[in-house]
């Protein structure tokens, strides 16, 4: 049965009174207010609530729809339209279930009084605490619109930042996975059919073809224990990682890989100081700032030297002091993060750091194709190749004895 909330006038005193009541139809509303000697002056059905246990509240909205979002809330605010209106227009217009939801809950929020902040802080699913922050932040300073922009450039940027560096590790992973695919598809089908051949000559086999005869036989009887042992590897890693003294060891381990380690590397910079340098710019403190940016570097390590910089600033020192001991950020970094200290240009600092560093993933994944590409053939070669000569050697061997 649908939850209506309604406003009603009480004819005795003629107080304005809210209220829900849970009945099948409008027409209930209506009904049960006179019983009760009210007015209705308006009524709609609740919106539902979001929550993190279930329903759509579980489910995270895409980044791309944040940023239309943005793009189409600013539009409207900046051309002078009524906060709950212009919220009330994107909740109909907009085609994700749940971000219509979480909408619809965010005018309800609104219309009772709430700050916009307050309403999107209730949906961390969809609205990040950085969003909520600098939204917080145009609130308070008259410049939601500005705000609203700044945000969905920087999402725009940051969404681009992050599809380069997962399509830097699909390639490679696809490779990887057809490799295993084609020495699996060799090893169960094609090999035990050398094997019979081989059997009915009944001559000693090379040891590379035994090798290769043996890896087949396990894989065919104990199937079972590859594909356990994988599951168990891959969830072990998944719940070390899940402790901070493990997500912080993989990710230190991660940034010093060789080629991947650079890419993550200049990524987390470019994160890092974009992040930043829009919440600084936005009007938000430089401590509410770098606790923020801490929260959404996605790297442990990187998120320490953060709460380290936070740590220093708090006592009276500088940002840059910390980052240099952390070692993830490039010399370069620190001393133009010190120049923008000294300055009072940070924010402008950050920001050209940010677009520099994100030319420099670019190229960086560029660099890792290109590099992946013939070492990964050459890698699929010589073991499928392998494997093919080691069958071939007895037939080489048979030929011989022949002539």
């Amino acid at each position: 049965m649908p939850l209506f909330e309604y406003t009603a006038r009480n004819s005795a005193n003629g107080q304005i009174q809210k209220g829900q009541v849970d009945v099948k139809s409008r027409e209930e509303v209506s009904a049960y207010l006179r019983k009760n000697r009210m007015m209705l002056v308006s009524v709609r059905e609740a919106p539902k609530k979001m929550t993190l246990g279930g329903g759509l509240g579980k489910a995270r909205v895409k980044i791309r729809d944040i940023v239309i979002f943005t793009r189409q809330f600013a539009t409207m605010i900046n051309a002078g339209l009524p906060l709950v209106q212009s919220l009330t227009i994107l909740a109909d217009q907009t085609e994700n279930k749940t971000l219509k939801e979480v909408t619809k809950a965010v005018v309800h929020d609104v219309e009772a009084g709430n700050t916009l902040a307050d309403a999107f802080a209730k949906h961390p699913n969809a609205f990040t605490s950085l969003y909520v922050n600098m939204v917080a932040a145009g609130e308070a300073g008259g410049i939601l619109d500005t705000i609203l922009i700044r945000l969905a450039t920087f999402l725009e940027k940051s969404d681009a930042l992050i599809r380069k560096v997962k399509g830097a590790m699909i390639y490679p992973a696809v490779i990887f996975s057809v490799a295993i695919i084609a020495i699996a598809v060799l090893l169960i089908f094609v090999i035990p059919t050398f094997q019979s051949m081989f059997a009915s000559v009944n001559m000693e086999l090379p040891l590379p073809t035994r090798f290769v005869i043996g890896l087949s036989n396990l894989l065919i009887g104990f199937w079972w224990a590859f594909v356990a042992g994988i599951a168990g590897m891959v969830f072990s890693i998944k719940k070390y990682y899940a402790t901070t003294g493990g997500q912080r060891r993989i990710d230190g381990l991660l940034l010093r890989a060789p080629v991947l380690g650079d890419i993550l590397r200049k990524s987390a910079v470019s994160r890092f100081t974009r992040t930043l340098g829009t919440l600084i710019s936005s009007g938000v403190s430089i401590l509410d700032g770098l606790e923020i940016t801490a929260k959404t570097a996605g790297n442990m390590v990187v998120h320490d030297a953060v709460m380290e910089s936070r740590q220093s600033i708090a006592g009276g020192e500088t940002i840059s002091a910390p980052l240099a001991k952390s070692k993830v950020f490039p010399p370069m970094v620190i001393s133009m993060i010190a120049v923008g200290e000294q300055t009072g240009g940070l924010d402008e600092m950050l920001t050209k750091i940010a677009d520099f560093y994100d030319e420099e993933v670019d190229v960086a994944v560029s660099s890792l194709l290109s590099l992946m590409e013939p070492v990964m053939i050459v890698v699929l070669g010589v073991i499928v190749g392998g494997m093919v000569v080691a069958m071939y050697l007895p037939i080489f061997d048979m030929m011989n004895a022949v002539q």
